[in-house]
């Protein structure tokens, strides 16, 4: 159903009672200007809102992987972690307060 300003005004209960069944659209001067819904309807476009803002994880790496492509790399050059020389925060603090060390692993 559709009303306008002054009409949705004077009985805003009933507009909100029929928005429980079907939209309610709003008018001034035969242009449409706001249409009311049921609270399930407006919870239900938010999330399908915020799902279109946001892109899921596998669109952000195909866009990445792409990205990649188009700089002319085709994979990342990641080195072989026993290549990297990294300080062991705990092993210093042992070897500060010369405590003993623990075992080294098999």
């Amino acid at each position: 159903m559709s009303w306008n300003i002054a009409q949705a005004k004077q009985q805003f209960s009933e507009v909100v009672r029929l928005s429980a069944q079907e939209p309610q659209a709003i008018y001034n001067r035969d242009k449409p200007v706001a249409v009311l819904i049921n609270a399930d309807e407006f919870e239900a476009f938010r999330q399908w809102r915020t799902g279109q803002h946001e892109p899921t994880l596998a669109a952000q790496f195909a866009e990445s992987r792409l990205a990649m492509q188009q700089a002319g790399a085709d994979a990342l050059q990641i080195p072989p972690r026993a290549d990297v020389q990294r300080p062991n925060a705990f092993v210093q603090m042992l070897e500060t307060e010369q405590l003993p060390k623990s075992p080294a692993p098999n």
